[in-house]
C-alpha cells in the first residue's frame, strides 16, 4: 500500500474539497461529494460506492476503524492538519476523524428497481436539503426501493441532505430528474413490463384517509413542495391522493413527516399481507 500524502497548505485543490460543501455546480463537475461519520462512510464503503480519496488528521492517534478503513480501502489517503480537517467538516463541534471523498452515480431512474413488490418515493421541487435527507432515511428504514427528487430542487448531495440521511444514501438509490416527463416514461415502461405501478400523492383534501388505501400494490408516494404541495402537473398524474387524518392545532405536517407517516402505513399494510399469507 502506497504511503499517505501529506497535505500542509490550503492550495487548489483543497479549496476545490471546500468548495463540494456550498457551490453545487462544482459538486456536479466534479461529480464527487464529501462524506463524514463512521456509518456514513462505512454503508459508503459496503455498497460499494466510488471513494476517490480519504482524508484524515496526521497528528492525532486514529481508533480502530479509522485505520481499518485507511489500510483496506484502496484510494489516495491524505494526511492534513486538523484545523484544516475542521474546515472540511464545515467547524461542527468535534473535528471529524476521517472524511472521504466520495463519487456521485448517474442519475438513471433504472438504478431503482421495480418489482411487483415496488414502493417509491418522488419528492417534488424540494427546497430543504435536510428533508430531502430525512426522507431518503425514511424510505430506508420503511423498506422503499428508491427516492427520486423531481424538478428544480435543493441537491441531494448538499452536506446537509448526506448529513440528514445518516448514511441511508448509500443503501437506497435517490434519482435526480429535471421534469415529470423522465418519470412518466419511465413508469409507463414499467407498466407495460408488468409492474401496475399506482401513483399516490399526499394531500390535505385526499380520496382517502392513508389506512384506508391499499398499499399493498405497486406504489409510487408522491410528495410535495414544502410550501406549495405537489405542482398542478403531478396533481394531474396522481391516480390517487391519501391524507394524514389529524387531531390538535397542527394544520399540516412538515414533507419529511407526512412522507414518514405514509411510508410507515404502507410498511405496516405489507408486513400484515405478509404474515397473512405466511
Amino acid at each position: 500500500m502506497p504511503a499517505a500524502q501529506r497535505m500542509t497548505s490550503r492550495n487548489a485543490r483543497f479549496q476545490q474539497w471546500e468548495s463540494l460543501l456550498t457551490n453545487r455546480s462544482k459538486r456536479t463537475r466534479a461529480r464527487e461529494f464529501l462524506v463524514q461519520g463512521v456509518r456514513p462512510i462505512s454503508l459508503a464503503v459496503e455498497h460499494g460506492w466510488p471513494i476517490h480519496a480519504l482524508l484524515y488528521d496526521g497528528r492525532r492517534k486514529l481508533s480502530r476503524w479509522a485505520e481499518e478503513l485507511l489500510r483496506t480501502v484502496r484510494t489516495e489517503r491524505i494526511a492534513m492538519a486538523p484545523d484544516m480537517l475542521a474546515d472540511l467538516g464545515e467547524k461542527n463541534e468535534s473535528i471529524p476523524e476521517v472524511i472521504a471523498v466520495v463519487g456521485m452515480p448517474a442519475d438513471d431512474l433504472d438504478r431503482i428497481s421495480a418489482g411487483d413488490d415496488f414502493l417509491g418515493v418522488l419528492f417534488d421541487r424540494p427546497t430543504s436539503p435536510g428533508n430531502i435527507g430525512s426522507i431518503i432515511r425514511s424510505a430506508d428504514a420503511f423498506g422503499a426501493d428508491g427516492l427520486i427528487v423531481s424538478g428544480h430542487a435543493a441537491d441531494v448531495y448538499d452536506s446537509k441532505s448526506v448529513r440528514a440521511s445518516t448514511g441511508s444514501l448509500f443503501a437506497l438509490p435517490a434519482v435526480r430528474v429535471p421534469s415529470p416527463a423522465e418519470v412518466t416514461g419511465w413508469v409507463e415502461a414499467k407498466r407495460a413490463q408488468g409492474t401496475p405501478i399506482v401513483l399516490v400523492g399526499t394531500d390535505e383534501e385526499g380520496d382517502c384517509d392513508v389506512f384506508d388505501f391499499d398499499f399493498t400494490q405497486p406504489t409510487l408516494l408522491l410528495v410535495g413542495n414544502e410550501t406549495t404541495g405537489l405542482s398542478s402537473t403531478w396533481r394531474d398524474l396522481c391516480d390517487r391522493t391519501v391524507a394524514i387524518p389529524m387531531t390538535g392545532a397542527a394544520s399540516s405536517l412538515n414533507a419529511a413527516n407526512a412522507a414518514t407517516a405514509v411510508l410507515y402505513e404502507a410498511s405496516r399494510q405489507r408486513i400484515a399481507a405478509r404474515r397473512r399469507s405466511a
